[in-house]
Parts: structure tokens; sequence; C-alpha cells
């Protein structure tokens, strides 16, 4: 009897790329075009994670439907300009390793890869298509079909396409949306202490580990594998 595949998940910005230049870039003109005092940087990367709509009212509490939605439109097009350019590469590298893990489980005849964002679907094929990584991906899940995380319908979806059970995946984040997206969907979760939310903020949410470098994270899925 073959072995059941595996399914690994993988967030996007904070955890593969870091993207924060895009990011804090484009929030900055989305509160500027709106005459908005422009919130620390640290409070900007803590909303990573959520959809754009969300993100947006969690930084301006009580805020007019109308007004949000011009926030998000601002902040789309900054960031569709940011890469109008050829800096699209340099803007949002890997971090140490990452790209390493993804190649190396895509070889893997048991092993399906999975991306679920808070990015629209237009952003991450930017971000896919600089990075050269098509085709890498059996599942790719956005904003622009699912609530905001943490609510675990990216990965009922990512199960439902691949045919993978829950037992049987993973899901890696920088956030703690993240961690309670994949316990919501009833998926082994690893969080990842490069990204965008503190290490505390991490352990609130309980995934069942947090690796500091991909090495470690290596390790981890080899161990919840059984592969040691």
């Amino acid at each position: 009897m073959s072995a059941p595949l595996k399914l690994v998940v993988f967030d996007m910005d904070g955890t593969l790329v870091d993207s924060q230049a895009h990011i804090l870039m484009a929030m900055t003109e989305a509160f500027q075009s709106a005459g908005r005092p422009v919130p620390e940087a640290a409070a900007i990367l803590g909303i990573v994670g959520l959809s754009l709509p969300q993100a947006i009212e969690v930084l301006v509490p009580g805020i007019a439907e109308s007004n949000r939605d011009a926030m998000v439109e601002a902040y789309k097009r900054s960031f569709r300009a940011q890469f109008a350019g050829d800096g699209s590469h340099a803007l949002a590298p890997f971090y140490p390793g990452t790209r390493e893990i993804v190649d190396r489980l895509a070889g893997e005849d048991d092993v399906l890869l999975g991306l679920a964002t808070g990015k629209s679907r237009r952003g991450v094929d930017r971000i896919v298509e600089a990075h050269r990584m098509e085709g890498l991906f059996q599942t790719v899940q956005t904003a622009d079909d699912h609530p905001s995380k943490p609510a675990p319908g990216m990965l009922l979806a990512a199960l439902a396409e691949t045919g993978c059970d829950a037992a049987h995946a993973v899901m890696i984040g920088d956030t703690s949306y993240d961690i309670e997206m994949g316990r919501a969907a009833g998926f082994r979760t690893i969080a990842v202490s490069w990204g965008y939310h503190a290490p505390e903020r991490l352990a609130s949410a309980e995934p069942d580990a947090i690796v500091d470098d991909a090495a470690g994270l290596m390790r981890r899925l080899d161990e919840i594998w059984g592969r040691r």
C-alpha cells in the first residue's frame, strides 16, 4: 500500500519571501492618499496575513466602508506600480534557505505543495513569476476567493483540490493568523520566527512547533513524517 500524499501549505509574505518593503511602501501611500497619519512599521507588519480590507479595518478602527475601499485601491495601485519596473525580484527576496526547501519538497513524489495567502491572485502571480516558481504549487489559495485568515476556508479548499487528508497536511506561516487557520482546518502547524509576528505572539496561537531557520523547518517536517 502506497504512503498517503502529504500536503505542505506555505504562507507567502514573511514566510517564503520578505515583502516588507512592498507592504510598507504601499500602506504608506494608502494612508497618505486618505490624508491619515501613517502607522508605525510594526503596526503595519502586525496585520500582514489578513486580507487587505480586514487589515485596513484593524489599522483604522471604525473606518467607513467607502473610505476603507478607497484605501484598499490606493494600496493596490502602489503595489502594482512597484512591480512596473525591474526591481520586483530584489524587493521581495527569499528568506535564507526557503527556496531550497520549496525545491526539495517539490521534487518528492509523495509531497504536494500549496500557498495560502492574504494577497490577491494577481499579487501572488507577480511574486511567483518574479521568482520563477511556476508549476511548483499544486494549489494556490488567495484573498480573492476566501474569507480572511484565520478562517479555515483557504486550507479546506486546498484539501479539496489536492485530495489530501488534513491528518497528512502541514501549514507553515509566520503569523498567528496562519497558525489559527491551520489548527481550525485540522492541519499540523509550524510557525517560523523570521517573519512579521513576534515569537510570543506565535506561541500564543499554539503551533506544533516554532522554528528559527530553514534547516530547523526541514528537520521538523521530517519528524512529523516519521523520517527521524
